[in-house]
């Protein structure tokens, strides 16, 4: 304790003057003329990096192969009219932050719903705050509801009807509230009525809508939660719910399916044929890829391979192809591809792993985009090729 005594007592003399003892005085600094013309010319640029960051949202327009949107986790919503060349953010001014889901109107390409809060819950998500829709292909855009819907993952618009559209709402993912499960607007977004709600901790995963009738629409159910310390998946009450009058009434679908806690689950409907769907389930031990060929009367587990449902909170996505229908992707760690009915899996080599949305062009099913860990990246070569990461500022 001396040596500390000591130092105590003479700090205070380094800072005084040798004469008085007291504290030196501060000195002032001469002022500086500085010639504002010099830097009138001077303007902002960004030099980089351009990397793209997190993305669980993307989409594209059938008519114009090079347009294609992406939603990402953290800097809102992006749009390439080149093909991926560059992209331009189209949300900034309006709103901003987590995007979970992006559709565009088959019926109108300049009417845009997009749904804010990734379900893809890691232990660092953001809670989004509602949806926003645009009616100029995204030059501007407004409020259109449901601000504590937490994490909307999936968002399916009328085909023929754009204002018209259905939405699959996770609700908060760190604690329970009722503004979850499946959402439809009959009138652009003005209002929004709840068609499927279990209970304040069971959302909804997905929705996904037969395009050959509209009225037929598939849901999946899941009980997620979030803690600083744990990830809670699974519940009795999830699964996979269908309706066949628009959602206005629901059943819970069985005739094969896993029983017992049901965690996470993706769906896709053929476009090619739209009685068979498929199911990516979490589930032990039963979890894996569900086909049915009868419009969910009965299902049939095609594939079990950890490897596709892996992580199941973070993944748990499945798209069919929209012109063979015995062609079906999985989305994981990587990119996986089936053409035998979902039978068996092949990796398709994407420049960035972690991939959670893909979007495939129903008039050219060579051309797609796909959301990952590090952007959105575009192939016009069936996924041989893909455009650069590097693009995304």
């Amino acid at each position: 304790m001396r040596s500390r005594t000591v130092l105590t007592a003479f700090l205070p003399a380094l800072f005084a003057t040798p004469l008085t003892g007291q504290p030196r005085p501060a000195q002032p600094r001469p002022a500086v003329a500085v010639d504002t013309a010099l830097y009138a010319g001077l303007t902002y640029r960004m030099i980089g990096p351009f990397r793209g960051g997190r993305s669980t949202a993307v989409t594209g327009v059938a008519g114009q192969p090079h347009l294609y949107y992406m939603g990402s986790t953290g800097g809102g919503v992006w749009k390439t009219e080149d093909a991926g060349t560059r992209w331009t953010n189209i949300s900034d001014g309006f709103f901003g932050g987590s995007i979970g889901a992006i559709d565009v109107a088959d019926s109108d390409p300049n009417v845009i719903y997009v749904g804010t809060g990734s379900a893809d819950i890691r232990g660092n998500s953001s809670q989004g705050r509602g949806v926003w829709k645009s009616t100029d292909a995204g030059r501007s855009w407004s409020f259109a509801g449901l601000p504590e819907s937490g994490a909307i993952r999936r968002l399916a618009i009328h085909p023929t009807n754009p204002d018209v559209a259905w939405l699959a709402a996770l609700g908060h993912p760190f604690g329970r509230n009722p503004e979850r499960g499946v959402f439809r607007t009959k009138d652009g977004g003005k209002t929004w009525d709840k068609v499927l709600f279990l209970n304040d901790s069971t959302g909804a995963s997905d929705v996904v809508v037969n395009p050959a009738n509209p009225r037929i629409l598939y849901a999946a159910m899941w009980r997620a939660e979030r803690k600083p310390w744990t990830m809670i998946s699974g519940s009795r009450e999830g699964g996979v719910y269908k309706s066949t009058d628009g959602g206005d009434t629901w059943s819970k679908l069985g005739g094969g399916l896993p029983t017992g806690l049901t965690g996470k689950i993706g769906l896709t409907v053929s476009p090619a044929n739209p009685d068979r769907l498929w199911a990516i389930i979490e589930a032990e031990p039963e979890g894996g890829v569900y086909r049915s060929d009868d419009a969910g009367k009965t299902w049939t587990r095609t594939n079990s391979e950890n490897s596709l449902r892996q992580r199941a909170w973070y993944y748990t996505r499945i798209e069919a192809d929209p012109q063979d229908d015995n062609t079906v992707y999985a989305l994981n760690t990587g990119l996986y591809r089936s053409v035998d009915g979902g039978k068996t899996f092949s990796s398709i080599e994407v420049p960035h792993g972690d991939t959670h949305d893909l979007w495939i062009n129903p008039a050219n099913p060579r051309l797609m985009v796909l959301g990952d860990d590090g952007g959105a990246v575009l192939s016009p070569t069936h996924g041989r090729s893909w455009s650069s990461m590097d693009a995304q500022p």
